[in-house]
């Protein structure tokens, strides 16, 4: 990936301060000159919009918000222009300054617009940092500097201030009591700033030639090397992938994460302000020669198996199949926006359409139109995609026809990102964005919450959220990780019940699915670790640890990033931007294709030619879940686990078909679940006993009293166990029902023999645990 820059022959302007789009082919510069011009993308063409008063000489500029949450805006025709002699000026497209307002002593050095257009920030030379309605109207005094604040920036939310002071960056709530945040972030006086609203991520620079990326809470992710001038824009491209900056006679575009996709040297002098257009395809930037100079990106690649594809222009791309050395050229209409390579399938949005292409036949697209041209987000599964603009959600088919488009409260689509989002054939989840410890579920063709509409709420903020890819809907499964970056695991369709949140990795910093298989793999503890079937946590915990392949992470530099996992490969960017592949053995999705198909017998020779632990463990986990006894049994005797051998023939020894269910949710840890099916089934003494072997006293005294039996059975068990630990009886229940009981050893029924409970109790004891 590089920037294509383009410049004209003699500057316009005489010192070009900032620039601003309108659209994503229209461009306002402001200069020393006074002037103000329309750059028209085009035709080429450039024209005054107006010559200032001698007396303003312009610095900053900075459009209003379009939309926000898919609503146009009314005010959207205008812009804010700060100026040296202390005033901002509300100015019209067409060029009249609607309003002047007196804001600061001393030149007004920047002035942002919130992200929904209801407040303006403005920071001048005497060290303020004033709030104002959006009709230059005075809110309030947010901070008092002893120093000029160079550069503002509003947090996503529009409820915190950015801004600078000296070396230091402050971020500042609205709210008067809430807590300041403070660093000194570089060693020279720091010229600039930006926060994206989709990434959550900071971007500074200044006098001591560096840029450097941090995090919301100050904590430093990247600090770049020294360059030979002093950093003087920066500019976050709007959705959060990529931002451009600026020095003298420098143009450089970085990663999210630092590290640089490319160097440009145009003759420039400094380029002292930059702006992405709204669909992120353009870079303008303000020129110290007078020059306002132009980019695209282009030679951006996707991979998806043989397939490699490269933007070449930005109205075409290149289609190489690296098996036969096979090239297509795929020419577009409009500008490209946004691309994605998954699942046999490209998919293209331009400016104005969608185009769906098959790998099998390059040559006729499905073409469809967009609603709106800025697509900042595709995902793909095997069945659907995803599309996200800046009004809303919408998947479609693979032929071109809409589906649904989830909605829910509150929704901000310009904040989603592949992280808060994740699609597969049946199920769309999203991140809430005003409650990031919630993750709601949309059912694909209906655009409906899944369910009973209750969302999945974790106790810590979700930074990261993955739906397994394949298997039936009901049992569907999300992967996220936390703040705390603990990995999780629960289901998506839970059927009116709390749902079950296991936690199956720590310090977890990326993951993927497997495109075919329901395996995963993930970045722990700077170890490549993959779970071959992660699923196994909900039917015997024990078995987590025997399913992991780890690999050492010493192949890989600082801070990987998975970027897929298709088929046995692992793509990789490690943290200077390379990327680098790493291979799974493929055992294990082909036993995830045998457990699918009930192809028992084919797993089991799979598991023998291989002999391999993992996949024997994998196996008992299958075998389990789908209650193939037998499979399970010789699964398990590989693995050498003799207590759950013996569990297993109880299993299937038992009497009725219901007792073998509850001793299966019981084997899984599902004690009120088998508890539920006993009593439903009339097996009342089993589910009184099955309480007292997990010890749970009070329980079982309640079942025997409820159901008028046994009461005295409950009252023996309960006086042998304290009997056993030399102790006295305290509970008052018991105590209470103990009064004049007669307590018979010898019940007229016997469920099962001594052996058989000296068999089973431990197991039980484990499972409950």
């Amino acid at each position: 990936m590089r920037l294509k820059t383009s410049l004209l022959k003699e500057p316009k302007h005489i010192l070009c301060i900032c620039v601003g789009w309108t659209t994503a082919d229209e461009l306002y510069s402001c200069s020393e000159d006074h002037q103000i011009l329309k750059w028209n993308l085009l035709n080429n063409e450039t024209s005054l919009v107006i010559r200032l008063p001698e007396d303003i000489y312009p610095i900053e500029l900075h459009w209003f918000p379009k939309t926000i949450g898919g609503k146009k805006q009314v005010q959207a025709e205008i812009f804010v222009l700060t100026s040296t002699d202390g005033k901002f000026h509300l100015v019209s497209k067409m060029g009249r300054i609607e309003k002047s307002v007196e804001a600061h002593k001393g030149a007004v050095l920047a002035g942002k617009w919130n992200y929904d257009g209801t407040a303006l920030v403005t920071a001048g030379e005497d060290g303020k940092i004033k709030i104002w309605s959006k009709s230059g109207m005075q809110r309030s005094t947010l901070a008092n500097e002893g120093s000029p604040v160079y550069s503002v920036a509003w947090s996503p939310d529009s409820d915190r201030i950015l801004y600078t002071s000296g070396r230091q960056l402050v971020v500042k709530p609205l709210q008067p009591s809430a807590k300041v945040t403070q660093w000194k972030a570089h060693d020279g006086i720091i010229l600039k700033v930006d926060w994206n609203s989709v990434s959550d991520l900071i971007l500074s620079g200044g006098e001591d030639c560096k840029f450097k990326v941090w995090d919301s809470f100050g904590r430093l992710l990247h600090s770049s090397a020294c360059h030979d001038y002093p950093v003087t824009s920066l500019s976050w491209a709007p959705d959060g992938e990529v931002f451009a900056m600026g020095s003298f006679n420098t143009l450089r575009l970085c990663d999210k994460t630092g590290w640089s996709y490319a160097l440009e040297k145009p003759n420039t002098g400094s380029v002292l302000s930059l702006a992405w257009s709204a669909d992120g395809t353009q870079l303008a930037g303000a020129c110290g020669n007078g020059h306002v100079i132009f980019a695209h990106v282009v030679e951006q690649h996707w991979e998806w198996k043989n397939f490699v594809i490269t933007l070449t222009k930005r109205r075409s791309m290149e289609v190489k199949n690296v098996l036969n050395d096979a090239v297509d050229i795929l020419e577009f209409r409009d500008r490209i926006i946004k691309v994605s390579l998954a699942y046999d399938h490209l998919v293209v949005a331009t400016s104005l359409q969608c185009y769906v292409y098959n790998s099998r036949n390059w040559n006729t697209p499905l073409i469809f139109d967009l609603k709106e041209g800025t697509v900042s987000l595709i995902l793909q599964a095997e069945k659907y995609i995803l599309l996200v603009d800046g009004s809303g959600l919408y998947t479609f088919s693979y032929d071109g026809r809409l589906i649904s488009s989830p909605k829910f409260p509150g929704m901000r689509a310009d904040l989603l990102n592949a992280q808060s989002v994740s699609l597969s054939n049946d199920t769309v989840a999203i991140r809430d964005q005003n409650e990031e410890k919630v993750i709601l579920f949309f059912d694909i063709m209906s655009g409906k919450s899944v369910g009973d509409g209750k969302p999945v709420t974790h106790k810590l903020e979700v930074v990261e959220i993955a739906l397994d890819q394949c298997g039936p809907s009901s049992e569907r499964k999300i992967a996220f990780i936390d703040k705390n970056r603990d990995l999780y695991l629960t289901s998506v369709r839970h059927l009116r019940k709390e749902p079950k949140v296991c936690k199956i990795g720590s310090m977890v910093h990326s993951m993927a699915w497997n495109d075919s298989a329901n395996i995963l793999c993930g970045i722990q503890d700077h170890q490549f670790t993959v779970w071959y079937d992660p699923g196994v946590v909900f039917t015997d915990k024990e078995l987590l640890s025997k399913i992991l392949y780890i690999k050492d992470g010493s192949e890989f530099s600082r801070a990987p990033h998975i970027l897929s996992y298709v088929g046995t490969k692992v793509t990789l960017r490690q943290g200077d931007g390379s990327l680098v592949y790493s291979s799974v053995p493929a055992y294990p999705a082909i036993l995830h294709e045998y457990s699918a198909a009930a192809r028992w017998e084919d797993a089991l020779h799979l598991c023998r030619f291989a002999k391999d632990r993992c996949l024997w463990a994998c196996l008992a986990g299958m075998a389990m879940a789908n209650r193939e006894l037998s499979t399970a049994e010789m699964a398990y005797a590989a693995l050498g686990e003799l207590p759950r051998v013996q569990y297993i023939n109880f299993i299937r020894e038992q009497p009725s078909r219901e007792s073998s269910l509850a001793h299966m949710l019981m084997f899984s840890g599902q004690i009120q679940e088998a508890e539920s099916t006993l009593l439903q089934a009339g097996l009342i003494y089993q589910a009184i006993q099955m309480n007292i072997d997990l010890f749970y006293w009070e329980r079982a005294l309640e079942l025997a009293v409820k159901h008028k039996t046994h009461v005295d059975t409950v009252l023996a068990y309960r006086e042998k166990f304290l009997q056993k630990f030399g102790r006295k009886e305290t509970n008052k229940r018991f105590l209470q029902y103990s009064e004049g009981s007669q307590l018979d050893w010898h019940p007229p029924w016997q469920i099962l023999s001594l052996d058989q409970r000296h068999t089973i109790l431990p197991l039980l004891l484990i499972v409950s645990c």
